[in-house]
């Protein structure tokens, strides 16, 4: 099966069990990122739309801990960069109808969770298909070390996600029933 096809069968299964309100398990996370020594220091997210995984609870939880926080803004060429962002402050809606900061001050995360269509155990992500976060993620990976973090509910698994050279392997998923490493 083609990733389009994956792509499309995998967003309805998510609209159709959004409501059954799975969460991940915040204090799980922490002591996750804690044990494995990772800096809590800037941590790059996103806004939730079409059903994804929630973050916010999380990224409030982080700069409550005095941690940096951002979100993506998406620029020409399918381009986009992270911006510091607090949850008090004021969105816009960008082009596909996500908020995003209006703060000017970019962010380069050292932590940065993605959103993601479906994966799999390799940890191989399928996206939305746009390419937005493997150009960002092999930018900045050429100035730094970013540890990559999947958020996404444990029916988006599947056997084997199809990838070419472009695709980006994240460093762990993260569920509401498992951690991959």
């Amino acid at each position: 099966m083609n990733k389009s096809k994956i792509r499309s069968n995998i967003l309805r299964l998510r609209e159709k069990n959004y409501k059954r309100n799975f969460k991940l398990d915040l204090k799980k996370i922490v002591s996750f990122l804690k044990n494995n020594n990772y800096q809590f220091k800037n941590f790059g997210g996103y806004y939730p739309s079409n059903y994804e995984i929630d973050d916010l609870e999380i990224l409030y939880l982080l700069e409550k801990k005095k941690c940096n926080i951002s979100l993506p803004i998406i620029k020409k060429d399918n381009q986009m960069d992270f911006f510091q962002w607090s949850k008090n402050e004021p969105l816009k809606i960008n082009k596909y109808g996500i908020p995003e900061p209006i703060s000017k001050k970019i962010s380069y995360p050292d932590i940065l969770f993605v959103p993601l269509v479906g994966f799999d155990n390799k940890l191989n992500r399928l996206g939305y298909g746009g390419g937005f976060y493997d150009r960002y993620i092999e930018k900045i990976e050429k100035n730094k070390e970013i540890i990559k973090i999947g958020l996404a509910f444990s029916y988006q698994k599947l056997k084997k996600i199809p990838v070419n050279l472009h695709d980006k392997r994240l460093n762990f998923i993260i569920t509401e029933k498992e951690i991959l490493k």
